[in-house]
């Protein structure tokens, strides 16, 4: 009897985790398109109108985020995925914890913003400060909806090129295997892309599992030092997997 209710857990949870999976797609299907990309402080700073604290909860208004760039694009999918599970009754955030989670003009490292849109493995570390969800590197293991950080070559940190995205999945195309992702891409802004799979030099997938872990973000420092390193100094993958979890 032990053993088949340990199964039954086990089934229970990776349904969830499924199901958190399929609202991030819901909300990445609601998700304005085009906009233009920039890196630029009008960029962030239209970011920043997007999201705001109401008597009702957080407001997100993301067609505000134009032009766009990638963190601030999958941060949006982020929070409305946190929007619509409160909205269902699935998860309980306070006013305070929104008023963290607001993206801000933050360094690198710093609050929850600050990790989200750091170099390296922003995403990830922050879902293994808080317990979000696990870190993996497989594709094998990958599911539409999980968040990714793509790296383009070995660097990481300093000299590093990435892009945050939303896995899509896997496709073949003219018999090379292609990565499908959504996210503010160059040079449209939000949208759809699928890129020849040997072009990831390496791939930091995240999955959201255990968003109520977010009612501790008064146990979160307020600077990573790790993340905030990164403007500066160069990482590796040993040290992403060490500062992560992942597998």
């Amino acid at each position: 009897m032990k053993s088949f209710c340990f199964i039954v857990l086990c089934l229970t949870v990776t349904l969830r985790a499924n199901d958190f999976n399929a609202i991030v797609l819901e909300q990445v299907h609601a998700m304005p398109s085009g906009g233009g990309y920039a890196t630029t402080r009008s960029a962030h700073d239209a970011l920043l109108e997007t999201s705001s604290i109401t008597p009702e909860g957080i407001r997100i208004q993301a067609e505000k985020a134009h032009p766009s760039y990638c963190s601030g694009a999958t941060y949006l999918v982020f929070l409305k995925t946190l929007q619509a599970l409160q909205s269902r009754g699935t998860l309980r955030i306070g006013t305070e914890a929104w008023k963290k989670l607001l993206p801000a003009r933050m360094g690198d490292g710093v609050g929850v913003w600050g990790r989200w849109n750091a170099n390296g493995p922003g995403t990830a570390r922050l879902f293994h400060e808080l317990g979000l969800g696990r870190n993996f590197t497989s594709f094998e293991e990958a599911q539409p909806g999980d968040f990714l950080k793509i790296f383009w070559s070995d660097a990481v940190g300093k000299n590093e090129r990435g892009h945050s995205v939303i896995f899509l999945g896997l496709e073949n195309k003219d018999g090379v295997e292609h990565v499908r992702f959504w996210s503010s891409n160059k040079p449209n802004g939000f949208g759809e892309k699928s890129v020849p799979k040997s072009k990831v030099s390496r791939a930091l997938f995240s999955r959201l599992e255990t968003p109520s872990n977010l009612n501790q973000l008064d146990t979160l420092p307020a600077r990573d030092k790790y993340l905030a390193s990164l403007l500066s100094v160069d990482s590796s993958i040993g040290e992403v997997r060490k500062m992560t979890g992942a597998r």
